[in-house]
């Protein structure tokens, strides 16, 4: 009982201090733009570094993987919404594994 209590607190610990100390470390307004400007692209960053390697594996063939990314790159190039980026990129990759599948 007490090793979970102890994993609980650790784990409370560790998901509230990366929302605290941002806060308690910059309580000024930021004035270097390098800085400001880091601190606007992270969160892509990070979601680009989270997501990007799960799309080569959420699909049976690493090349209607790529097809549906190849098509999502294109439309989110073009400014589509992200709807329309999605259903293409989907169905990009549904119609590529049926051709895959039937050619080889």
């Amino acid at each position: 009982m007490t090793r979970t209590l102890i994993a609980v607190g650790l784990m409370a610990l560790v998901t509230y201090l990366p929302r605290v100390l941002p806060m308690a470390v910059f309580r000024k307004e930021i004035k270097s733009t390098f800085l400001k400007s880091f601190l606007y692209y992270v969160p892509y960053a990070v979601l680009a570094a989270l997501t990007f390697p799960d799309i080569f594996t959420s699909t049976n063939s690493v090349a209607s993987a790529i097809c549906g990314t190849v098509v999502a790159l294109f439309l989110a190039y073009k400014e589509k919404s992200l709807v329309v980026v999605a259903v293409f990129s989907m169905l990009a990759v549904y119609l590529s594994q049926l051709a895959f599948t039937y050619i080889f």
